[in-house]
């Protein structure tokens, strides 16, 4: 700093950091939004610039975008409509979760029939999942109790600290926003590298707590990229791969 924020070298394009510039720097595009900086712009692993190197090209491209995802989510959509980052449908606001939750990305998409969803994506890289514990709202168990996918006998394990009491909490969030908003589908997507064995515990852990899966999915960033690469010969997407998934390119310990 302050060059890391003045070139956005930590972006593998043009074509991403402008979608940067508009926001993350824009005051007007990141209104409402958190961003950590400086990571965001000086750090090379950090999780919140990597959404940025992963999803603002998609973002550009909605038709690689819908491709990708049908095949990610088996059929379940068949056009994405929209990306958003750090989005949340009201942050704060009691007809929701009322905290101040977001999701990473936001893929609005139409299925099969056209009618609309969307997927709430979480996106971790290296992180360990430790969290401290959050103050346990009565609208988390109202939700959690609408939704009835949850199993009555995990609800204490969700609410304790730990690597659940995130993906917990974000997944409250798409069953609100689908519930207040009336959205036909919608999903939570946990999305973390395959080597990251806490991650992969985490999402086995949580299915779990679930008596219903339908609404809950973990997809390595490998098999996202790879799809990406069957769809699509972009250079973005190698230099994608380069940054975050090669470890060929780490030297021997």
């Amino acid at each position: 700093m302050p060059e890391a924020q003045q070139t956005l070298a930590n972006y593998l394009t043009e074509e991403i950091r402008e979608v940067v510039r508009r926001e993350v720097l824009d005051p007007e595009g990141s209104r409402g939004k958190v961003y950590g900086r400086p990571r965001i712009f000086n750090h090379l692993l950090s999780s919140q610039p990597l959404c940025f190197n992963l999803f603002a090209e998609l973002r550009r491209d909605l038709p690689l975008a819908s491709r990708t995802f049908a095949q990610m989510t088996r059929g379940r959509l068949s056009e994405v409509t929209a990306i958003e980052f750090e989005w949340s449908p009201g942050r704060g606001d009691q007809r929701y979760t009322g905290d101040r939750s977001a999701f990473d990305v936001y893929v609005l998409y139409r299925d099969v029939d056209g009618r609309p969803g969307f997927l709430g994506v979480e996106v971790k890289y290296h992180e360990n999942l430790q969290s401290q514990k959050q103050e346990d709202r009565p609208r988390y168990s109202e939700v959690a109790t609408q939704m009835a996918c949850f199993r009555s006998d995990a609800l204490v394990r969700l609410k304790q600290p730990g690597p659940l009491q995130q993906m917990w909490r974000d997944h409250l969030l798409v069953g609100a926003h689908r519930i207040v908003d009336r959205f036909r589908d919608a999903a939570f997507v946990f999305l973390y590298p395959e080597v990251n064995t806490v991650c992969a515990a985490a999402a086995s852990e949580y299915r779990r707590c679930l008596s219903d899966q339908s609404s809950f999915t973990a997809w390595t960033i490998d098999a996202l990229v790879a799809c990406l690469m069957f769809n699509s010969d972009a250079r973005w997407i190698r230099q994608f791969y380069a940054r975050y998934l090669d470890l060929g390119r780490l030297p021997p310990h």
